[in-house]
């Protein structure tokens, strides 16, 4: 009565684990919460977005409202016997005065400047979106991973310890020599400093995982068993290496500074251009001066003011120069990035096609190694086979369990990464990755 009561309480517990654990799902909304190098990005964005109004205001009049209330003391001094005499005299003035650009070439530059640094802006945090997927990602499944090399560590420790206790047992009645016995022992030594190494590990990882969540992320969903993994779609690499040329964030933003680029030169021209203006004014003042009287004058003007550039030193020309260099740098720079992102598109491409693959092989290999495994412990009872042999297959099998796992992994990720390569990695395939994990 007593077994089955416990197999019931221990899929109870495991059962209760599963319905705790935190699914990459939840991983990925803490981070959007809680990322430190995210919400930098959003200050960012919010931060470029302000370029456009700032461009625009080069476009709009300015008003300004100005004035002066003084007061004068003056004293009279005369050569004749009379006392000096003291005057005091008020004047103010209020003066209120508008411009507004008629014609100025570098001010529609720089708003059609302003407008290119927004969308700059949008591409640069649609890439550090895409990032924060990937790294929460990459963070989730090296949690994983490194969980189970533990556990596979352990399991195989526990295999070698029981090996060692049969080779103890047989050492004693005499079916075996002590050979077997030392290379148990060496192999639980060893096995032993790579549970301890293991541990280590995925307390590091656990904190690279904390690191973007802003705190410890407990108990993680783990894949299904013999989960079946997606082909890239579409499956050509030259649909993707061409999406990655022309969608990919990076080679947005280049794109976007290229322009940019040369509105400066077209800014930096706009120096030897004429420059037009609508002024208007509007004035009042008043003064007192002691006996002599006060007086008020009003005054309003409107009109058109201009301004041609003769001779500036030739620092325009010398501007002109620089800015057609650096167009010329921001046209290398989006080649580079075009190609960076082809390439990016390339390998993680193969690595999702080559990832398939080593998931296919691997899976073939464990029943391969299971069966070796069950042989080996077959022919160590009955004789044909020495303890090593065991051990060696059982080293293969756990070996084997551990490189499927982590090619699993990698076959994931790379497939992440395959679609912010060509820019169209979203939260939406965060959640197909999900729906493989155990809820």
């Amino acid at each position: 009565m007593r077994k089955p009561l416990i197999a019931t309480l221990l899929a109870s517990a495991f059962f209760s684990l599963q319905a705790q654990a935190t699914d990459l799902l939840q991983v990925y909304k803490d981070a959007l919460a809680n990322d430190a190098t995210f919400a930098s990005a959003r200050s960012a964005l919010s931060a470029g977005q302000e370029k456009y109004v700032q461009g625009r205001s080069g476009l709009l009049p300015t008003i300004g409202l100005s004035g002066s209330d003084i007061r004068t003391n003056s004293t009279l001094q005369s050569d004749l016997p009379v006392p000096d005499r003291s005057v005091t005299s008020y004047s103010n003035s209020v003066s209120l005065s508008l411009s507004q650009p008629l014609f100025r070439w570098a001010n529609w530059q720089q708003y059609e400047q302003g407008k290119l640094s927004v969308a700059i802006s949008e591409a640069q945090f649609a890439q550090a979106s895409q990032d924060l997927i990937l790294r929460v990602a990459q963070a989730y499944f090296d949690v994983l991973a490194s969980q189970d090399t533990l556990e596979t560590l352990k399991a195989q420790k526990t295999a070698i310890s029981e090996q060692l206790a049969s080779a103890k047992r047989n050492f004693e009645v005499g079916t075996a020599t002590i050979t077997d016995t030392h290379e148990a022992q060496a192999r639980y030594d060893l096995a032993t400093a790579q549970e301890l190494a293991a541990q280590s590990d995925l307390e590091v990882k656990k904190s690279a995982l904390q690191q973007i969540i802003g705190k410890p992320a407990g108990a993680l969903a783990t894949l299904k068993p013999a989960v079946k993994l997606a082909s890239p779609d579409p499956v050509g690499i030259n649909d993707w290496v061409s999406a990655a040329e022309k969608q990919n964030y990076g080679v947005t933003a280049s794109e976007l500074s290229v322009e940019i680029a040369k509105r400066t030169i077209q800014l930096n021209r706009a120096g030897h251009y004429p420059t037009v203006d609508l002024v208007a004014s509007s004035g009042r003042s008043s003064s007192v001066a002691g006996a002599s009287g006060s007086g008020v004058s009003k005054s309003n003007s409107i009109g058109i003011q201009w301004s041609v550039p003769i001779f500036a030193g030739f620092a325009v020309d010398s501007r002109v120069k620089e800015a057609i260099a650096l167009e010329e740098k921001a046209r290398n720079d989006l080649e580079a990035n075009r190609r960076a992102a082809a390439q990016g598109a390339r390998q993680a491409y193969a690595g999702v096609t080559s990832g398939l693959a080593q998931v296919k092989a691997y899976e073939a290999a464990e029943i391969s190694s299971q069966s070796a495994l069950e042989s080996n412990k077959l022919g160590y009872q009955v004789g044909v086979r020495i303890n090593i042999d065991v051990l060696n297959a059982q080293q293969q099998l756990y070996t084997t369990r551990q490189n499927l796992a982590k090619a699993r992994y990698d076959t994931i990720l790379n497939g992440l990464r395959l679609k912010a390569a060509a820019g169209s990695l979203k939260e939406a395939d965060l959640n197909e990755i999900n729906t493989l994990l155990q809820q």
